[in-house]
């Protein structure tokens, strides 16, 4: 029984740990394409589980189809951030500080249009699955958890793949390391970082689809996520796609286990408490990062 105990909290851990690293690493993409900070990874999630619910409920959209009209609105929604707002107040010398209060005001906007259109309460999604459960390693896992982990595992290694093998991936990073480099090259810069932004706001949005049927939909669901996924950028080396990974396992683990064998009124505590731990004896992140410039 305890066995089988614990290996229920690890799928538990490595499913929501999945969700934090997923958000991190698009909080670790703006970072490292424009060297700027966005502060609304939270509610895109949040906006995008609401797209997901009107694309599949309202409209009735399969699931899948729910979930791919979703990923490029937002990605797109994402690029039009970056191109409207964020390009703007560069042009004009407001700064960095300027960009970081325009994505904070953009969370406010993205929770009040939901609560305007969709309202406080919270929602479900149909049920997308045929069974209530399906086995893994002997034991009982809702379907929708499942695909969560596996649909985040995916994202994960098709950005890593992305990044690493693809032409614009390769720009992506030399834009990155040196700007006036990679426009002598050849290389859009402005293009680079757009796609940046797009991608995080991308995985926010899919991310938060696929979390819906499993926790509701409702206006404030992005904000502690969005927290998590941040900490965890930070504490894995803020604008280290891996570092990322790694801070959001760590959170998901931390709170699963601290909420099964100490309490749940405790588990945000300790886990931010850890974080302060982690940046006082290493403050460039366990991966060795800049966290900020």
């Amino acid at each position: 029984m305890c066995i089988i105990m614990i290996v229920r909290l690890i799928i538990g851990a490595l499913m929501i740990g999945a969700v934090y690293s997923v958000v991190g690493i698009g909080y670790s993409v703006i970072y490292r394409a424009s060297g700027l900070m966005s502060l609304c990874q939270g509610d895109m999630l949040m906006f995008g589980a609401f797209l997901g619910l009107f694309f599949n409920k309202s409209l009735g959209l399969p699931f899948p189809i729910a979930l791919l009209f979703t990923t490029v609105l937002m990605f797109l929604l994402g690029m039009g951030i970056q191109k409207f707002l964020v390009i703007p107040l560069l042009k004009k010398a407001s700064g960095f500080a300027s960009v970081i209060l325009c994505t904070l005001a953009l969370s406010y906007v993205l929770q009040n249009t939901a609560l305007i259109g969709w309202g406080a309460r919270m929602f479900q999604f149909p049920s997308i699955f045929k069974t209530n459960s399906i086995n893994i390693f002997g034991i009982g896992v809702a379907p929708e958890n499942a695909l969560v982990l596996g649909a985040a595992i995916l994202v994960m290694i098709i950005l890593h793949l992305f990044m690493t093998k693809t032409k614009f991936g390769t720009a992506m990073r030399a834009a990155a390391l040196d700007e006036t480099a990679a426009s002598a090259v050849g290389i859009n810069v402005g293009i680079t970082k757009g796609v940046a932004w797009g991608i995080a706001s991308g995985l926010a949005g899919a991310i938060g689809c696929l979390m819906g049927p499993v926790y509701g939909v409702y206006t404030t669901m992005g904000i502690l996520i969005g927290q998590k996924g941040f900490a965890g950028a930070v504490s894995g080396g803020y604008g280290n796609m891996y570092g990322a990974i790694i801070g959001g396992m760590f959170f998901g683990f931390a709170e699963t286990f601290i909420s099964a064998y100490i309490s749940t009124s405790y588990k945000d505590c300790i886990s931010f408490g850890i974080l302060i731990i982690i940046l006082t004896f290493m403050p460039t992140g366990i991966l060795k990062s800049k966290v900020l410039e």
